[in-house]
């Protein structure tokens, strides 16, 4: 109980937590004014949850039906034949069994090496997500962030900071609570928990682990800018990730119905929303405002520094996921189409299933190929066949 104290009191020092001159004593609240407090992000855990059952909710109620009248068809998968070997292997052991291994199954169900093989494939592939999963999550998605960033625009609108970013440190940090501003935090705080919480069910994407790193330093720093007090600068982190996002789920939503031009048209806008939000305004009205404006106002501390590492990793992160978007621009201008979402795993049917066809089609046409030679159509030193020659009376061959 003592540490526990202890760890506390050494957590919540002031020195960490607010500028030089600056004690927990100035922070003190009054009937007229409130300030963050750090207790009150406990509530972002059960509004969490509740946006985890509307979630469920929505996609059931709305979005599957959705998917079902605009078309979205979910591809048929051929399915595993039933194994309990190769099943208990695959539910304890390894999803992608090595060379190694597959040679001691095969041996073991007394079948081909080719044919366990596919048999892992197509085990793989019933796991993955089905198209009607991902229409329905980017649908829940597309409608939380339009909700989001419509409600940050209304509630900033009439802040001095939105407009004229010096205004963040003015009073720092002894600016007020806003009851707005509270509850636009709650909400985006509660929706990047309910995506943890649900990171294991959720469609798995090639930037998965990146995905993880986003979505920790986002509570990180939102939770952090609350406790210190940094609400303006973290609103205006919030819009700004929020513009790009509404027109990010609604390209998924077209490419899932099928709707090539409409999809393309919408990824090149989310591409220039994107870089342009992610890459330009972002540093500027963000980066630069935290390390350089605020300097105007107080001396470096803990937080200072604190926040502006967590502000770059994000940083980091858009300029991969930048990188990827203009790769996949550069391709969508020489070739014409939009290339498939390189952060997308797509399923290995697609490609290894395919190159199997093309071995066997190959495979056919040299047996096919050996036997028309073997019949003598067509023959090694290039002459015709024997019966396009004709016989003599005499009984011996003449050409024709």
């Amino acid at each position: 109980m003592r540490m526990a104290r202890s760890l506390y009191e050494w957590l919540w020092q002031h020195e960490f937590w607010l500028p030089p001159g600056i004690t927990w004593e100035d922070m003190q609240e009054s009937e007229d004014t409130h300030y963050p407090q750090p207790r009150d992000l406990l509530l972002s855990i059960p509004f969490a949850l509740i946006l985890v059952v509307i979630r469920c909710a929505f996609e059931r109620a709305i979005a599957l039906p959705l998917s079902t009248k605009l078309g979205v068809r979910d591809k048929q998968r051929p399915k595993a034949q039933p194994n309990p070997m190769l099943e208990t292997f695959y539910s304890t052991c390894r999803k992608n069994p090595g060379d190694g291994e597959l040679l001691s199954l095969a041996k073991q169900c007394d079948l081909p090496v080719r044919k366990v093989e596919k048999w892992f494939r197509r085990r793989r592939n019933m796991d993955r997500p089905s198209l009607s999963k991902k229409f329905s999550e980017a649908c829940w998605r597309f409608t939380f962030y339009i909700i989001s960033f419509f409600t940050g625009l209304a509630v900033l609108y009439d802040k001095p900071w939105f407009w004229d970013h010096r205004e963040c440190w003015t009073g720092y940090p002894q600016q007020p609570l806003q009851p707005s501003l509270f509850w636009y935090y709650m909400l985006e705080l509660s929706f990047y928990w309910s995506l943890v919480f649900t990171l294991p069910f959720d469609v798995k994407r090639k930037d998965f682990k990146e995905q993880i790193v986003h979505h920790a330093a986002t509570i990180f720093l939102i939770s952090f800018s609350y406790c210190a007090n940094y609400i303006r600068i973290g609103t205006l982190v919030m819009v700004i990730h929020d513009a790009s996002d509404c027109f990010l789920e609604p390209t998924k939503i077209f490419n899932y119905m099928k709707w090539k031009k409409t999809c393309d048209s919408l990824f090149m806008i989310f591409s220039a929303v994107f870089l342009i939000s992610r890459l330009v305004i972002y540093p500027y009205t963000v980066l630069y405002n935290t390390y350089y404006y605020s300097m105007e106002i107080f001396q470096p501390f803990f937080g200072y520094y604190f926040v502006n590492v967590l502000l770059i990793i994000l940083q980091l992160l858009h300029v991969f996921w930048s990188c990827l978007i203009i790769h996949m621009v550069y391709k969508f201008i020489l070739q014409g189409t939009m290339e498939k979402d390189m952060r997308s795993d797509t399923e290995e049917s697609d490609k290894d299933e395919e190159r199997d066809k093309i071995r066997e089609k190959e495979k056919n046409g040299i047996t096919y190929f050996s036997n028309v030679t073997s019949n003598g159509y067509i023959q090694r030193n290039g002459s015709e066949p024997l019966d396009k020659r004709a016989h003599l009376a005499n009984g011996h061959a003449k050409e024709r």
